[in-house]
């Protein structure tokens, strides 16, 4: 199956914290990073996650939002630090790729934020991404 999600990032599963309705689900990233991921209960018990899963954390380009500098005071989980290899702009809009430890991730933002940022080839960023936005695939 081909998915238009540009992000597809390899992983375990190291932890599975189920909720009445959600579950919480760790994934240990191929890169060594962490990410959470917040999906339904039943989505969980369907793809028969464990510690120890292979699973592919899938997120949107539009999911993905990006800071120059370290954030603190975030509810966001995920923080991936980086470095932007291509920043390609249009008139509104702006897609930039960035090289993560283990991986390639692409952040869809407004070409404005792009410019505010400064962002170019060869920059720092952090990569944020609310665990509600993860989704995960079994490998």
């Amino acid at each position: 199956m081909s998915l238009s999600i540009r992000n597809q990032l390899p992983g375990t599963v190291t932890t599975v914290t189920p909720g009445e309705a959600m579950a919480t689900v760790k994934v240990r990233l191929a890169g060594g990073q962490h990410l959470t991921a917040a999906i339904t209960r039943e989505a969980a018990d369907d793809l028969g996650l464990t510690t120890g899963s292979s699973v592919r954390a899938l997120v949107k380009s539009t999911e993905v939002a990006l800071a120059t500098t370290p954030v603190e005071g975030l509810s966001i989980r995920n923080r991936l630090p980086g470095t932007v290899t291509a920043v390609a702009t249009g008139e509104a809009m702006a897609t930039v790729r960035i090289t993560v430890e283990g991986g390639q991730l692409t952040a869809a933002i407004t070409r404005d934020a792009a410019d505010d940022l400064a962002l170019a080839a060869g920059a720092p960023v952090v990569a944020l991404i609310k665990s509600t936005e993860v989704s995960l695939a079994a490998e």
